[in-house]
């Protein structure tokens, strides 16, 4: 059960550009069939999570898992562009394996959430951490927890508290607790 002051993370169920190892950024993609599938899973585990509120990207992979979410418990998903995807500017719909043969330092410096990396053409992760950080304020200052945010691979990764340094890869549909404010200290 999710404590009375976290914030929860889940990226969206699959979609096809996830299958096919794609970048989608801000691609308004769909779920696909085993996307609709993972979130239903998804919100079969969160039943008694006790969630008060819900977030949402507006693009429609995160939107669709958000509704799905919803429908099982009871809740109106807030939608907040602030939570969208970073842009990924050139690299929008290429396939991981051509960006990783054409720029491997720069993929590297992406997977590694490197703040001075900038997507060509597009977003800064220094960018993507301030919006990101900045409607999370919003989402404690509402003061409506336990909350889940629907948001997207690289915006959970933007979020230090979200991922261990080991772990660069955010699956679809995983999920990630947040303490909404800092433990007391001992």
């Amino acid at each position: 059960m999710a404590g009375s002051n976290e914030i929860l993370l889940v990226r969206h169920g699959e979609t096809d550009h996830n299958a096919a190892d794609r970048f989608q950024g801000r691609l308004d993609t769909h779920l696909n069939a085993r996307g609709r599938e993972q979130s239903r899973t998804l919100a079969r585990r969160l039943a008694g999570e006790q969630l008060r509120a819900l977030y949402s990207s507006p693009l429609s992979r995160a939107r669709e898992t958000a509704e799905i979410v919803a429908a099982a418990l009871g809740l109106e998903p807030v939608y907040d562009a602030r939570f969208m995807e970073a842009d990924t500017g050139d690299w929008t719909g290429r396939p991981y394996a051509d960006v990783i043969a054409q720029a491997p330092d720069q993929f590297a410096a992406w997977r590694s959430v490197d703040p001075k990396f900038r997507f060509p053409a597009g977003e800064s992760v220094a960018e993507q951490v301030v919006r990101v950080a900045a409607a999370l304020a919003d989402v404690r200052a509402a003061g409506v927890l336990p909350a889940l945010v629907v948001c997207h691979g690289g915006a959970i990764r933007a979020v230090p508290a979200a991922h261990r340094a080991d772990d660069d890869f955010v699956g679809n549909c995983a999920l990630y607790r947040l303490a909404a404010t800092p433990a007391p200290a001992p």
